[in-house]
């Protein structure tokens, strides 16, 4: 997404559905290995794919039953997948468009909103905590960049209408 390679995208988080759903089949027995970890970073990853996509589209975002993910994992890969947007917003703002920035930005203050309402222990979260001050924090750069780029827009703009005409 990153690139706009659409079709890539797409193709990469069917693939990684197929992968995601034969190792929960797997492990449907065996629930003491589904537990020890791996599944769920799997299981996080994969939700982060779609969200991603989702929130640079400005999409209604899936959720955890529609992604076939456990909900601590559906909502720490919203973190990541909120956090993978500064990346998307820096290279919009580079291509000049200010508007779709602020519009990331502002998706990811909702993401960030909403998650810091999720008051469960670690334990229950898979560390949500943790990754909801690391989106903090990516936020606030993020609105940082934003802000100082369209202030400096908006002051060129104006040093160019007070320039007179030669």
């Amino acid at each position: 997404m990153h690139r706009l390679q659409r079709e890539d995208a797409t193709a990469r988080v069917d693939e990684a559905a197929s992968s995601l759903r034969r190792a929960q089949q797997a492990l449907a027995g065996f629930p003491t290995l589904a537990a020890a970890g791996f599944l769920h970073d799997a299981e996080k990853e994969y939700a982060e794919a779609h969200l991603t996509v989702a929130l640079i589209d400005g999409a209604p975002l899936p959720g955890p039953a529609a992604l076939g993910v456990e909900v601590a994992a559906w909502l720490n890969g919203l973190a990541e997948a909120a956090s993978e947007l500064r990346r998307h917003l820096l290279d919009r703002l580079r291509a000049g468009e200010s508007d779709q920035a602020e519009r990331l930005l502002g998706a990811m203050e909702d993401v960030y909103d909403f998650l810091v309402t999720v008051d469960y222990p670690d334990a229950i979260t898979g560390g949500l905590r943790r990754t909801t001050d690391a989106l903090r924090a990516v936020t606030e750069r993020s609105r940082a960049d934003v802000t100082t780029t369209v202030l400096q827009a908006r002051l060129q703009r104006a040093i160019e209408a007070a320039r007179p005409a030669h």
